[in-house]
């Protein structure tokens, strides 16, 4: 059954995910007295007035489409249901697909240390020769492996903006990697974050993922995996935690994205905009302190003399508990030669990696962000990611444009 319906489908989805994530905060809009039948109408106009302004405040603070019916459901029992594990359901006629479809409504306390700890890499496998795979013609010879680093601990100090990001699949939890870049429509106030598309969406088998959160500079001191299971919040999440309010990527990976072979991995990107967990009036940049700049005219791969790439890899060997990066001067590979080349170098990272920046040494000797972790083999020997362009700049312009001025 194909996963993109037609528009009176998609709208039913959409009001019916709707009412689950705003029916706690329109439940004040219902008459719970006694049943007066004696209001005047100019009263009954102004509860009318007030359950709509209530449905619009809650549309607008959970991020949902505008085009929703205004007469949302006023019960707090689909909610409840919905954090008591309705979001599970994967039905194909429900799980929203859409470029405008995503909504993610907060389940407070969803994303515990117990939880994380079962979060699994969510990683694109391809074959180590995937070119030949493809039938695209080779480019340039696989490059040798470079062993993944440790990022110094506390992250906080090293690399504040690099991050992890976990999200709900119908396989169960997964993990994977992200930064904080900055936003030129809201300078030094930035709520955006970039990782893979593949981090936030299944692509052409699927639909949006659910139930997205960062963490930036997760586990700052780099704990083992069992003593971040009885750390403390602030060891945890040093910043807090961010939840995510609205998601974009590309038509490309939407349309063209598959799990394995490589399928829209050179339009594998996506960005976030998220909000605190614990409202505390400050911004993402604001808390972490900074953001990366993001670099839709990077150079290709033969004029850079060497890359960065961050992430918290979760497959074995690793763990996902600690960042590592791995530097590398990168090549390029190509699967879709009406896309532009791969960027790809040596790095042993593997699933969880996904998403996290690929940085540069820009203007004035500042980091910037010329790609993310798209797709690797097993063994893990290479890492190869989006060289962004303007299909990425469309996309984060859209979220950009969208919250411009919100913070």
């Amino acid at each position: 059954m194909s996963l993109i319906r037609r528009p009176g489908n998609r709208r039913r989805a959409l009001a019916a995910f709707a009412a689950v994530a705003a029916l706690a905060v329109t439940a004040t809009a219902c008459d719970s007295g006694g049943g007066d039948d004696t209001k005047s109408d100019g009263a009954k106009a102004g509860a009318s007035a007030d359950a709509a302004d209530k449905a619009k405040e809650a549309k607008d603070r959970l991020g949902l489409p505008k085009d929703l019916p205004d007469d949302l459901p006023t019960s707090l029992e689909d909610l409840d249901k919905w954090r008591g594990g309705a979001w599970k359901n994967w039905d194909k006629d429900q799980w929203l697909r859409e470029a405008g479809d995503f909504l993610n409504p907060y389940i407070k306390g969803h994303w515990k240390p117990e939880r994380m700890k079962k979060a699994e890499d969510n990683e694109k496998h391809v074959a180590a020769d995937v070119q030949s795979a493809s039938g695209s013609p080779a480019t340039e010879a696989e490059p040798r492996p470079v062993g993944a680093k440790g990022v110094p601990t506390p992250y906080t100090r090293n690399a504040a903006p690099a991050g992890k990001v976990f999200m709900d699949t119908p396989s169960g939890p997964m993990v994977c990697s992200g930064t904080v870049v900055k936003d030129p429509r809201n300078p030094g106030k930035s709520n955006l974050v970039a990782t893979a598309g593949h981090c936030v969406h299944s692509g052409k088998s699927g639909g949006w993922l659910r139930n997205i959160s960062f963490i930036p500079a997760y586990n700052d001191k780099g704990l083992s995996p069992s003593a971040v299971e009885n750390a403390s919040p602030q060891e945890v999440a040093p910043y807090g935690q961010f939840w995510a309010k609205w998601a974009q990527t590309s038509n490309y990976w939407i349309k063209k994205g598959a799990k394995s072979g490589g399928g829209g991995s050179q339009q594998d990107f996506a960005v976030l905009r998220v909000e605190p967990v614990n409202k505390g009036g400050k911004s993402l940049e604001e808390s972490v302190g900074a953001a990366v700049k993001v670099n839709f005219k990077a150079p290709t791969a033969s004029r850079i003399a060497g890359v960065s790439s961050y992430g918290y890899p979760a497959a074995a060997p690793f763990n996902g508990a600690k960042m590592y990066r791995c530097t590398d001067k990168p090549g390029k590979l190509t699967l879709d030669p009406q896309q532009p080349p791969l960027y790809r170098i040596g790095c042993t990272m593997t699933g969880g990696s996904s998403g996290g920046g690929w940085l540069i040494k820009g203007a004035g000797g500042k980091p910037e962000l010329i790609s993310v972790n798209s797709i690797g083999p097993v063994p893990a020997k290479w890492l190869a990611g989006p060289r962004l362009g303007s299909t990425a700049k469309g996309v984060f312009d859209a979220i950009s444009k969208k919250y411009a001025g919100a913070n």
